[in-house]
């Protein structure tokens, strides 16, 4: 689970199924690092797996927050989505989070509550009427990739909440790729992770 630790930062792979904030990985990550504190300065949703960076102390805390409000903390993700994507791409949209339903919507005005939500994307593979692709977030807004994909007619695959098929597999979605300045030293700090060796990953090559 944890890839890497100093006295300021732990950098680790989320299991899917658990939570990132309170009540579920700083409080398993404690126990695995001893750690009196572990701060959590960004999500990943309950069902996404992947790599995740925490901070031990405050000002490591506040640091990591300085970098994600400058755009300085970089996630790039890989998705296996339902039909065959264009081979690069960019999306914009206006998204709507509905708190009571868990849910967030591709709407076409701004109004409260709505948010900018922007990546870009590249497919690295197709496979029995799938594509895997490599997402780079611009802004990190709720189910952002889930949604946005799945309003344009792909769908994430076992994403029940947005359309997807074969929900008896996990959502395939899995956070890759981490760079981002040390928030005391402001060297530059880059991770890897490849997903599980299961379905649908493996109807990949690698």
């Amino acid at each position: 689970m944890i890839i890497w630790e100093d006295k300021e930062l732990i950098v680790c792979r989320k299991p899917a199924g658990v939570i990132s904030e309170a009540g579920g990985m700083p409080e398993l990550l404690k126990e695995q690092t001893g750690a009196k504190e572990v701060f959590c300065v960004h999500r990943l949703d309950r069902e996404t797996a992947g790599l995740m960076v925490y901070a031990k102390t405050k000002r490591a805390a506040a640091g990591l927050s300085a970098a994600i409000e400058a755009g300085k903390l970089e996630k790039r993700y890989l998705a296996v989505v339902q039909g065959a994507t264009p081979e690069a791409g960019d999306m914009w949209d206006l998204l709507f989070r509905d708190k009571a339903k868990n849910k967030s919507y591709v709407v076409k005005r701004m109004r409260k509550g709505v948010r900018e939500a922007q990546l870009s994307y590249e497919t690295l593979q197709q496979a029995q009427g799938f594509s895997l692709v490599k997402v780079s977030l611009i802004t990190g807004r709720s189910h952002q990739i889930r949604v946005q994909f799945a309003s344009r007619g792909f769908p994430l695959l076992g994403d029940g909440r947005y359309g997807g098929s074969h929900r008896e597999l996990p959502l395939a979605l899995y956070s890759a790729e981490l760079r981002f300045p040390h928030p005391l030293s402001g060297e530059i700090l880059s991770f890897s992770s490849a997903p599980p060796e299961e379905e649908p990953w493996t109807w990949f090559s690698r």
